[in-house]
């Protein structure tokens, strides 16, 4: 792999490291520290750094900060159980730090969306404006499978499977490209070196902790999601790529006018030319429709 071959920021990102919770947080920075905060929050697998693309689209000064997860990119490992509600207290833990006295922008991503959503309505006070990538929850779960459900959990502790290795950088690459193959191969290298590392074999290893590969313990309780997005009290915007097939049953909700969201109120933004990885597929889009809802507040 050549340097040609690999995306270069615009923005110079740097990482500063926090105690959050017993967990050594890797929070990846963008811009001056007397800017207007941005918070963006990944999805599953991913990691912070990568929304470096939307970064450098981005046309007003700001600061923008994006932790990996715990047990994600350059965060540490827990060793144990990952548990939504520690996504939570973290988040809140990470907003003390940087907006203590004033309610924070926050920009997720899937997984990172379902964090901000949850957190917007808990503390509907820390939360100024929420912009809603693709993260949407999940189907309702059946009471009737707990205990098949909980017994997967068990098995799948006795032998945890880890995640796949890849002979080099290019051969993750190929893998990222088959997920969002409009990004092209540039920036799928870069994601490559921001998701994995080299070992000293030589072999390329996912810095993700495999425990995140356990079933959750706890079922998803669709209700009591919406519960608390009844009570988020910030601007909302929900966006979409036109071409997902990660939330199918979002794709009504592409219609402005359409109020089947559950977001009530909220605008809606479709992304042409995108799939899940919206950030990935098309940041320019990304940028121009973040600012433009973040202008008209």
């Amino acid at each position: 792999m050549t340097a040609e071959q690999r995306y270069l920021p615009r923005m110079a990102r740097r990482d500063t490291r926090h105690r959050l919770h017993d967990v050594d947080y890797s929070v990846n920075e963008w811009g001056d520290d007397d800017r207007p905060l941005l918070v963006y929050l990944h999805g599953w697998g991913d990691c912070g750094s990568t929304f470096q693309f939307v970064v450098d689209a981005l046309e007003s000064a700001w600061h923008v900060i994006a932790p990996d997860w715990r047990g994600f990119g350059r965060s540490g490992h827990v060793g144990a159980s990952y548990w939504f509600p520690d996504y939570l207290a973290d988040l809140d833990a990470l907003l003390e730090r940087y907006s203590p006295d004033a309610p924070a922008t926050l920009i997720g991503h899937s997984m990172g969306a379902n964090v901000a959503g949850l957190y917007a309505g808990v503390m509907p006070e820390r939360v100024a404006a929420f912009v809603n990538i693709e993260g949407f929850g999940l189907r309702d779960s059946d009471p009737a499978d707990a205990p098949a459900h909980y017994r997967r959990w068990i098995e799948r502790l006795k032998s945890p499977e880890p995640f796949a290795d890849y002979r080099s950088f290019d051969a993750l690459a190929d893998r990222i490209l088959k997920r969002a193959p409009r990004m092209g191969r540039e920036r799928a290298l870069f994601v490559a070196e921001e998701w994995a590392t080299r070992g000293a074999d030589g072999i390329v290893r996912l810095r993700a902790d495999p425990a995140h590969r356990l079933p959750n313990a706890v079922q998803y309780r669709r209700a009591e999601a919406i519960a608390c997005w009844d009570r988020v009290e910030a601007a909302v915007l929900l966006v979409l790529g036109a071409d997902t097939d990660f939330t199918s049953a979002a794709k009504s909700w592409i219609d402005p006018d359409e109020s089947a969201h559950p977001f009530r109120g909220a605008a809606t933004r479709s992304v042409p030319q995108a799939g899940h990885m919206v950030h990935f597929e098309a940041p320019e889009t990304l940028a121009r429709v973040v600012e433009t809802f973040l202008a008209g507040l």
